[in-house]
């Protein structure tokens, strides 16, 4: 679960707001003008709660509950994977979790009740009269069906009686104490909740650890029909790995396997392993030859599992693969080894945050370091806050996407920020370009990366304007920096030729101030004078401009780089209440008149 947010919306609660962030070690997020103290500060309070709540970031408001409800209501879809939000009175004496009680609100309701001295108002049915959540194990125990605790606990808040086999689980035991229940001992490791109705819940510790080697393009079917059958007697309850040689952290099957036991996958250098090899049941000296240690499976396993497990499954193979099973002696709460780290690629649009897309913001919340352009990193205002930046000059691309795939190469979740979208001039093609091409690191270039879309400069245009884009179009950067100017030429007279709707982008710059022109004249040869250009800047920002021009009428210097030129087809026109689009057809198809038919 991503760290919590204090928020806080005016200086009545400002004090129980700092004594809420230092109890949670948490950051404070104030409303402009009205909070005089705060690691970030946002503008609307709606805006804000829901932008965190669509990341995925629990969100503490320091105000009345109906804001919150207000904010994140229009988002309700999956109580599972929705973020805790709690509201806190701003004398901090009521302290209400509002959603998410098993998904950690409870638990943040009464840390914050018990730092303010106030009361927790815990709702939940599970939480009040059973002193638990089902479905909410401790860290290092894990349900096995959890879509089974929500009739179980009904059916023991209706009375029925239960048997609760405890063992080690001692969480269990309010429950197993209840008068009417059985209790029994049964297996340290295994606890279990049963009904007559033969309805049942199994918890079991997480101790065991997978280790995993295959061939390069293993087929994941093999590996994961290996690994089944050496699980044999183990629940896949209680896997809390897998785990492998770091040379593998891109392997598609090792990842595929990871998914389908839903657990993470975790990845050592061969000396690490090599540390292992007086604990292994079948050391290999070719294996020592290939990859620098006597075993992957086995010694993955034992380095995973800690200096007290156990090997318990010991090598298994096939064609291509190989699997071993450690187990430890206490269950994994903090795995070892390194994550495989994540690049993910974020268009965040043309800065409004309510043109941001909910999984643009769940990348940024989930990353643990942002990089790129720094006026990008301050457009996304308060999601940045508290979070370590790398800021980059114009000019310095290629440097921030190295640098952003070698920091991911160690094992960190980074977001590479992008305005628009990541994918249409910006950063994705070059990242990809560069594992394509070789020469980062090993680490880096078996980095996993990741893409959300944004809205782009042409979309916010066209949208603002009406709907220029509603026939034919392409997008044209007039920057020949990377692209040779006699192709820019050959591309603009092709689009003029082919009556597209044209997005100019990187129009002009300081230096840069002919092409704009020459498009415009090679435009004219082949679409009327009065063709509509649009001309919008600083889209989605408070100092955004809308402009139209008539094509023979576009003039460079009342364009810079913030501009978008969206230039019509011969068949684009402007409406008499001023709105652009392109007709698709649909009017000659029902017989209508075009007066530019």
């Amino acid at each position: 679960m991503a760290e919590p947010v204090i928020l806080c919306l005016s200086r009545s609660g400002e004090e129980t707001a700092h004594h809420v962030a230092a109890a949670l070690g948490a950051a404070v997020h104030g409303r402009e003008g009205r909070v005089g103290k705060a690691d970030a500060f946002f503008a609307n309070a709606l805006d804000h709660a829901r932008d965190l709540f669509a990341a995925g970031v629990p969100v503490v408001g320091i105000c009345a509950a109906g804001i919150l409800i207000r904010a994140v209501a229009p988002l309700l879809n999956d109580k599972r994977a929705e973020p805790p939000v709690v509201a806190v009175s701003d004398d901090g004496s009521s302290v209400v979790p509002l959603l998410g009680g098993h998904r950690g609100a409870n638990r943040l309701a009464r840390e914050i009740a018990r730092a303010l001295d106030g009361a927790a108002a815990v709702t939940t049915a599970g939480d009040v009269a059973l002193g638990l959540s089902l479905d909410e194990p401790p860290a290092g125990w894990r349900l096995a069906d959890p879509d089974a605790a929500k009739p179980v606990m009904a059916a023991l808040l209706s009375g029925a009686a239960a048997t609760v086999t405890v063992g080690k689980a001692t969480w269990l035991a309010p429950l197993a104490d209840r008068p009417g229940t059985k209790r029994e001992d049964g297996s340290d490791w295994h606890a279990t909740i049963s009904l007559a109705t033969g309805a049942r819940l199994d918890y079991h510790a997480r101790r065991c650890v997978i280790g995993v080697g295959c061939a390069r393009g293993c087929a994941p079917e093999e590996l994961i029909d290996l690994v089944t059958g050496a699980m044999e007697g183990i629940a896949p309850a209680e896997i809390a790995a897998v785990v492998s040689l770091d040379l593998k952290a891109d392997e598609q099957a090792m990842n595929a396997l990871a998914a389908h036991l839903d657990v993470p996958f975790r990845v050592f250098d061969a000396a690490t392993l090599e540390r292992e090899a007086h604990r292994l049941a079948n050391p290999s000296d070719v294996v020592f030859a290939e990859v620098g240690c006597h075993g992957v499976a086995e010694g993955a396993a034992l380095a995973a599992a800690g200096d007290a497990a156990e090997l318990i499954v010991e090598k298994q193979k096939t064609a291509n693969a190989t699997v071993a099973i450690a187990r430890a002696a206490e269950p994994i709460i903090d795995l070892r080894g390194r994550k495989r780290g994540r690049v993910s690629l974020v268009g965040i649009g043309p800065g409004q945050a309510a043109w941001r897309t909910p999984e643009a913001s769940r990348m940024i919340a989930e990353a643990g370091e942002l990089i790129g352009y720094g006026l990008y990193i301050d457009l996304l205002g308060p999601l940045a806050a508290g979070k370590p930046r790398h800021d980059y000059p114009l000019g310095g691309e290629e440097a921030r996407c190295r640098f952003a795939l070698e920091r991911a190469g160690e094992g960190r979740d980074v977001a590479l920020i992008c305005s628009g979208d990541a994918g249409i001039y910006a950063m994705g093609a070059l990242v990809f370009e560069l594992l394509d091409k070789g020469g980062l690191s090993d680490a880096a270039s078996r980095v996993e990366v990741v893409s959300a879309p944004g809205v782009s400069a042409l979309q916010a245009a066209a949208a603002r304007a009406g709907a220029p884009l509603g026939h034919d179009f392409c997008a044209i950067s007039l920057s020949d920096l990377l692209t040779p100017r006699d192709d820019i030429l050959r591309r603009i007279g092709a689009a003029a030729a082919g009556d597209f709707v044209i997005a100019f982008y990187n129009p002009v710059s300081k230096t840069r101030r002919t092409l704009l022109a020459e498009a415009r004249d090679i435009l004219l040869e082949h679409r009327p004078a009065d063709t509509p250009v649009l001309l919008a800047s600083s889209l989605g920002r408070p100092e955004e401009k809308l402009a139209y021009r008539d094509l023979s009428a576009l003039k460079v210097d009342e364009v810079d780089m913030l501009t978008v030129v969206l230039v019509g087809s011969s068949q684009s026109r402007v409406t008499a209440a001023g709105r652009m689009y392109t007709p698709r057809g649909y009017a000659k198809k029902m017989g209508v008149k075009n007066d530019r038919s």
